[in-house]
């Protein structure tokens, strides 16, 4: 049966507690915000206590300070090297000033008093001095550092060399991290955190991701976040993986809550699924519930009936992992003398309520583009900017008053007015704001000037801007660009460079231009059809669901790769779970498209889940289609998925 009957083109055009863990795990973690002699910084203290809470409820043993003196953190760093000397992981993050000299670099205690060059080896703490007691360790060594703020010192005459930090040579098993690139300068943040602690909050309790994925999520969060001004960096010789949460692979946090709603039969969950994920996948079932029962429901906030540990123990892991106070609140009505539920209380305090939000906070709610998302930001669809243009208007202005050193929050201005109406001022803000390095502005004025909207038509124009921002790190700039050059129209037809694209958009975490490699590969234009699979498989992954029914296929047919109907039956469930409907729609309407050894195994993983009663035959039927919908419908379990 030939691929075509899904994809019609070649392209996606654009339009818990952790497992038990049985490493020895230590940390350092310390956050400088109140300086006596410099500049004050707003979330260091944030960031370091909401780390701490997320790194014990992983397993760490965490050495905490805050506010720290120079012989503070001497001491605090030499409690933590007696101690990670036996450790089979030590981390050491630090939020607060830094600086590099002659390529050294340098953490700025609070009482740090420098008036001279001469000043700094008294008066501040050299990462040296940190990473030489990790280097005391033979296991796993992770470094995280916040620090590249703006030099502390401008203007007071003292030369810190440039800005940022200076990349750090690496022994055996370290990982570095910092929140931007060497020599570059991050940001504190306009929330309670920075943006690169927020993004790796949001992901750290992702379960079974190899660090190495990890810092592929915050760095996409960090760069959507920023508009590319700030990319996180990191410089790794580690010899084996390491996983913060050794947890199965389950599935994403938008199934996961939709489960948990459905479950529950609950308004506020299904709202705060549609709220925060308003073109999710199952969104239209969602606002059917809400249509049903209207969002004032009065219906009894409770689980449905099953083993009430193991449910407790599934919402308890998608609050931690998506750190979304709704749930937190929800699993404390819920289990309030619960396994979790102190560890709950601690977390519900650094996670603000939605009417403390700043002005760049709410801006970000309301108007980010949707393939901007982030793990807490979800993107909101243009017609549902249009209904809120007015209030997102006034917060992005002021968000842009409040954080002028970052153009993002202007292309977030410009969205909202041309949602607004106002084209004109639209397009002199995304002109601002591209003209400052924003990747979304870039890109937007690409698509008015493409397409003459609100400017004369100017399609050279356009792809130069396309250029620009595919140079900064936008996935949509390249994918834009590899389909325009391999349709050889506006410019020269030129696949290699096409291919070339998508491949940097892939290994940057974009999982449309990974599907589109699986598209490729199949049909042997770019790579061999024995790799269409993995791409597949990857980009279901990271987001690209579609992905899941791809790789079904493949393993259906055979084609490319051996046939296997446990794996395919395997990657139909997921889908089933995590997509818009389509593969129930395939197993449902369609199901003659798939051999019977296939629907055999999905009948038999549906039998181990309880769902499907009947003869284990390979054929469609009532109850085959009962046992899927059920399945989607709060019933997904992982553990049966386990390869």
């Amino acid at each position: 049966m030939p691929l075509i009957r899904l994809f019609a083109a070649l392209f996606l055009l654009l339009t818990s507690a952790c497992a038990a863990l049985a490493d020895r795990r230590v940390a350092l973690v310390i956050g400088n915000s109140s300086y006596e002699s410099v500049s004050p910084l707003d979330n260091p203290i944030n960031d370091a206590s909401d780390l701490t809470i997320a790194l014990e409820g992983l397993g760490f043993q965490v050495f905490l300070g805050t506010d720290m003196s120079r012989d503070e953190m001497l001491t605090l760093a030499e409690s933590f090297g007696a101690t990670a000397g036996n450790a089979d992981v030590s981390l050491f993050f630090y939020a607060g000033h830094g600086f590099q000299v002659s390529g050294r670099n340098y953490l700025v205690p609070v009482d740090a008093e420098i008036t001279a060059a001469g000043d700094i080896p008294a008066e501040t703490v050299a990462m040296d001095e940190i990473v030489s007691r990790m280097e005391r360790s033979d296991g796993l060594k992770l470094v995280f550092l916040d620090a590249c703020r703006d030099n502390p010192f401008e203007g007071t005459g003292v030369n810190v060399g440039g800005d940022g930090l200076a990349r750090i040579g690496s022994a055996a098993d370290f990982l570095f991290a910092y929140a931007t690139q060497p020599d570059n300068v991050a940001y504190d943040g306009t929330g309670r955190n920075s943006f690169f602690t927020e993004a790796l909050l949001s992901h750290i309790y992702t379960p079974g991701q190899d660090i190495s994925d990890l810092m592929i999520s915050v760095r996409k969060d960090v760069l959507a976040s920023t508009g590319g001004r700030q990319i996180p960096w990191d410089n790794s010789s580690l010899t084996r993986q390491f996983r913060f949460d050794n947890s199965p692979v389950t599935a994403s946090e938008e199934t996961l809550l939709w489960q948990v709603a459905a479950n529950a039969q609950d308004p506020s969950l299904m709202q705060l699924y549609i709220d925060r994920y308003p073109q999710g996948s199952h969104a239209e079932e969602v606002v059917a519930f809400l249509d049903s029962t209207g969002q004032e429901g009065t219906q009894t906030r409770t689980l449905a009936v099953g083993d009430e540990d193991e449910q407790a123990e599934r919402l308890w892991k998608l609050a931690q992992r998506s750190r979304m106070r709704p749930l937190l609140e929800f699993y404390l009505e819920q289990y309030p003398e619960g396994a979790h539920a102190t560890q709950a209380e601690r977390l519900i305090q650094s996670i603000p309520r939605p009417e403390d939000s700043t002005p760049g906070g709410i801006c970000e709610r309301l108007a980010t583009h949707p393939r901007d998302r982030t793990a807490s930001i979800p993107g909101v669809p243009f017609a549902r900017l249009q209904q809120n243009a007015l209030t997102a208007i006034q917060a992005c202005s002021a968000a842009t008053v409040q954080s002028p050193e970052l153009p993002h929050y202007v292309a977030l201005l410009a969205r909202a007015t041309i949602a607004g109406g106002d084209i004109e001022r639209a397009v002199r803000l995304y002109r601002q704001a591209a003209e400052r390095g924003d990747l979304r502005a870039m890109v937007s004025l690409a698509q008015l000037y493409e397409g003459g909207t609100g400017v004369p038509q100017d399609v050279g124009r356009a792809m130069e801007l396309y250029e620009q921002a595919a140079e900064g790190g936008s996935f949509d700039a390249m994918i834009n660009l590899a389909v325009t050059l391999f349709e050889g129209r506006v410019l020269p037809k030129d696949d290699d460079r096409a291919i070339a694209l998508l491949q940097q958009a892939a290994e940057g975490g974009s999982a449309k231009a990974t599907f589109n490699l699986g598209v490729l590969a199949q049909d042997g234009i770019a790579g061999l059809p024995s790799q269409a699979l993995g791409y597949f498989q990857k980009a279901a992954r990271e987001g690209e669901h579609q992905g899941y029914l791809a790789a079904a296929i493949l393993l259906d047919e055979g084609r490319g790769v051996p046939r296997d109907p446990t794996a395919a039956a395997k990657a139909l469930l997921r889908g089933a779970a995590e997509d818009n409907g389509a593969v129930l729609d395939q197993l449902t309407r369609a199901s003659n498209q798939w051999s019977r050894d296939t629907l055999r195994e999905v009948q038999t993983l549906l039998s181990q889940a309880g769902y499907y009663t009947s003869t284990i035959d390979g054929l469609p039927g009532p109850n085959l289609t009962a046992a899927l919908e059920q399945w989607r419908t709060g019933g997904f379990i992982a553990e049966l998925l386990a390869e």
